[in-house]
């Protein structure tokens, strides 16, 4: 598996990307993960959506929370055929409780925790951490990439409109 140093810090030291992160224009890695309710779900479930998908290192960090919640609260100005995951390494119940308390209803929660099939395929698995890189992709229904960013920074926000804008411009 490709090891990429440096590629992100977290709090100003660098860290390693495990896998390769796909480009615009590539086809969406297939990958499986974890619903709240402990299903396995997987890309081919959300067929013809459009996917705002942000992995996130943890729901129980301030920056991911806001992150999360952020999706949550722009989700209802995008039409109904978009769909906003948000990816970490989050245990299922942990999302669930944080869902619940965060009042997110707009937004699906999937837990990478099991296989950490996402951050692989999607080259975003900190191998010193075993957790995600803060990173956005947008899915067209085709499941090709339209967009990607990797926020350099672990603790720093994403590009919020970038992504929003990249997912109105395929629905």
């Amino acid at each position: 598996m490709n090891e990429r140093s440096g590629a992100v810090t977290f709090q100003g030291d660098p860290l390693t990307l495990l896998g390769d992160m796909p480009k615009p224009g590539d086809k969406a890695p297939e990958f499986t993960v974890l619903s709240n309710s402990l299903e396995a779900k997987s890309l081919s479930d959300f067929k013809e959506q459009v996917l705002i998908v942000a992995a996130v290192p943890s729901l129980d960090t301030s920056v991911c929370s806001r992150e999360a919640r952020t999706f949550n609260d722009k989700a209802a100005g995008l039409p109904a055929e978009t769909r906003i995951l948000i990816v970490s390494m989050d245990l299922p119940f942990a999302q669930a409780r944080w869902a619940d308390e965060a009042g997110a209803d707009r937004i699906t929660t999937l837990s990478d925790h099991k296989e950490a099939s996402f951050g692989t395929a999607y080259g975003v698995l900190v191998k010193e951490l075993r957790l995600l890189a803060r990173s956005i992709f947008v899915i067209g229904p085709d499941r090709t990439i339209s967009h990607v960013e990797l926020v350099g920074e672990m603790t720093d926000e994403p590009d919020y409109e970038a992504a929003l804008t990249a997912a109105s411009k395929l629905g």
